[in-house]
Order: structure tokens, then sequence, then C-alpha cells
């Protein structure tokens, strides 16, 4: 689709009219008529605003000239996996793994790539390919490039290694010591667990990203640990395969 069409489209999913619209993003409707008609294109500053407002990339309100993959691990990028700045504005150069609210997840490189291995045997890899595949295309990539000036000299690693010895000290029954955690997106582990009332109730933001781990029970079995925690709370739970017949057994704010 052309830039106009998307815009008009948008815009009408929204049930905006052009006057509603020219208000949020402080313009008149003759200025977004024009965009819909492709007499104009909206400029910069006017692409963030609209960006903002309908939750999508600039690229995707331009047609999707580029092919985005994230600057960090290499993954193709969608708008649904875009990486969130602090004010919640989409970054285009990273996925919801590897930045999450300005802050960059990975430092070490290899961290990543033995993150990355699991995924990438799933896709048809064995484990020497992905992590031959991985050391040949991560060093090209922006963030490593950049890493010594893009890096927090430590301070998010500091702060795993905190919330890995805060969690280690609840001694959860029958939980191993978590070794590692890792970034992981809300949407893929909001579970819902079951109240006493029959209820059941989600705890975590599927936008946001929190550091965690998932945990065979020292005495075997089907059932597995779930760890999450960010820098507001611990939450410990156990589940099936697939996160079936989830059962929360902690949740500590910190």
């Amino acid at each position: 689709m052309e830039t106009k069409d998307i815009l008009r489209s948008l815009r009408e999913n929204r049930g905006l009219s052009q006057d509603q619209l020219a208000e949020r993003v402080m313009v008149t409707r003759q200025a977004v008529s024009r965009w819909e008609t492709g007499e104009t294109q909206p400029n910069t500053e006017t692409l963030k605003l609209l960006s903002k407002e309908y939750d999508v990339s600039i690229n995707t309100l331009l047609g999707s000239p580029r092919k985005l993959v994230c600057q960090c691990c290499g993954m193709p990028l969608e708008d649904a996996i875009l990486s969130r700045e602090k004010d919640g504005t989409l970054n285009e150069d990273y996925c919801q793994w590897c930045y999450a609210d300005g802050t960059y997840t990975y430092n070490d490189m290899d961290d990543l790539i033995e993150t990355c291995i699991p995924h990438m045997t799933k896709e048809g890899f064995s484990e020497d390919q992905a992590r031959t595949y991985m050391k040949q295309m991560l060093p090209g990539l922006d963030y490593w490039k950049r890493h010594d000036e893009l890096g927090d000299d430590g301070q998010f690693d500091a702060f795993k290694r905190q919330l890995i010895e805060e969690i280690n000290e609840l001694h959860i029954e029958g939980m191993p010591k978590v070794e590692k955690l890792n970034a992981l997106v809300g949407a893929y582990v909001n579970l819902a667990y079951p109240l006493p009332s029959g209820e059941s109730v989600r705890f975590l933001d599927d936008q946001t990203t929190y550091l965690g781990n998932q945990l065979e029970t020292e005495s075997g079995g089907d059932r597995c640990f779930g760890v999450l925690a960010n820098a507001d709370f611990i939450m410990v739970c156990t589940y099936e395969a697939e996160g079936n017949d989830p059962e929360l057994i902690l949740y500590k704010k910190r």
C-alpha cells in the first residue's frame, strides 16, 4: 500500500475524522486531507506523532520501504515485536528482547548467542551451525559495532546479578538455583492464574519486557518453574508444558 492509503486506512480503522486526527497531531484538517490524496506527506516530527498515535512504526506508515532487522540479534522486525523507549514510543532498530524501555538487555555477545541457539535449532539449524552463523553475523550489526559507546558499563548486568541473588535467597522448595535471567516479553509469558473465586488473573503487561527463566524441578516430573522479575517485583510459578495449568507460587514486591 502507498503511504496515502495507509494513513487513510489507519485513521478510518480507529474511527477518527480528519478533524479529530488533525487536532491530535497538531496540524490542519487540510493537511490530513492532502496526505490522504498523496499531494503531500507528513514531515518527520509529524510522522513520529502519527507513529505514537497509531502504535505502528514510521516504516509502516511509509509503506515499509526498509527491511527492519534488530541491530543486536539480527532478527527480522515487525511492528508487533519492536522495542520501545521509556516513553512508550517505538524503536525501529531493536526487538523487544534486546532493548526494553530504553535499556539494552545484552552486553555479552556470547551470552546472546547461547540464548538464541535453542530457538534457532527449532528452525532447522544444528547447534554448531547456529553458533557459527551468529558469530559471523553479529559483529556486523550496529549495536555490536558501537558496543563501547552504547553499553552501560555493566550496570544492567549488575542489576541482573542482584535479581538472581534475591530470587535464590527465597529458597523456593524444589526449585534449583537461578543461574541466568533472559529478556522475556510479557505477551509470551503472561499466564492466567486461577483464583479461589474461580476467576483467573494476569499480572503482566503484554508489551513490557521482563527478566526471567524456566527451570526444571529438582525432583523431575512434568511441571516446570517459571521465574519473572523486574525492578518492581519477583514472581515464581509452576506450570506444565506450553504454560498449561499454571499455579502462582510467590509474588513479592521489591
